[in-house]
């Protein structure tokens, strides 16, 4: 099963039918990101602590036929489900995350503490994401993208990383991706079908945590 049917759960298929002349050139589903860094007790780094907020199309499409009790409301039992569907299908695409530790690729446990929430309309997913093994910060990063780009993956302006647990001496710094160039909106829907995460086209729209510690 692919990205689009285990992680939007048939909504992105339906927008594509009813929004067709506006879903023409990717991304089709936006994320505004909140990621921060959470450590050991020892003062490694152990974990990304995500918050990730869905664009509105996507939120309302998502959530059609979750309010099971008809109140008009969507309770976190209601969505535990799409928050179960979202974590596990994340896997296949590493989260959207790469993170390095001095030039090292890191691997990543199981999500954890994840669950959905519907405010004002607007679907949020919080997870936290485990590093399989913590790790002595040593240049620290992780970029956060999807490979096909068909989700856009953004930290808002201004954006902060906070640091869980961490020494005195350690900052960090959310980096906003490069906008989309404009000639890339002119490849057609055909070239992202064929893309395959290997082709890691989206990871020139990264957003990056960069950890430093003195």
């Amino acid at each position: 099963m692919t990205i689009r049917s285990h992680l939007f759960s048939g909504a992105v298929a339906t927008l594509a039918l009813i929004f067709a002349p506006a879903v023409q050139a990717h991304p089709h589903v936006w994320i505004t990101l909140k990621g921060d860094v959470v450590f050991s007790p020892d003062g490694k780094v152990a974990a990304l602590r995500y918050v990730w907020t869905f664009d509105d199309m996507y939120s309302a499409f998502a959530t059609q036929g979750l309010d099971k009790n008809g109140d008009g409301q969507f309770s976190r039992e209601e969505l535990a489900e799409l928050a179960e569907v979202n974590v596990t299908s994340l896997e296949e695409f590493n989260y959207f995350t790469v993170a390095k530790n001095g030039g090292d690729t890191l691997a990543f446990g199981k999500p954890k503490d994840y669950w959905l929430q519907m405010d004002k309309d607007i679907l949020t997913l919080h997870f936290t994401l485990p590093l399989l093994n913590a790790v002595t910060q040593k240049n620290f990063t992780a970029d956060i993208f999807d490979p096909s780009f068909f989700v856009d993956l953004s930290f808002p302006e201004g954006a902060k990383v906070e640091l869980i647990g961490a020494p005195a001496n350690c900052t960090a710094d959310a980096v906003r991706p490069k906008g989309f160039d404009a000639s890339s909106q002119k490849l057609s829907e055909s070239f992202f079908e064929n893309l395959s995460a290997s082709a890691q086209f989206g990871s020139q729209f990264a957003s990056r945590i960069v950890l430093r510690c003195k």
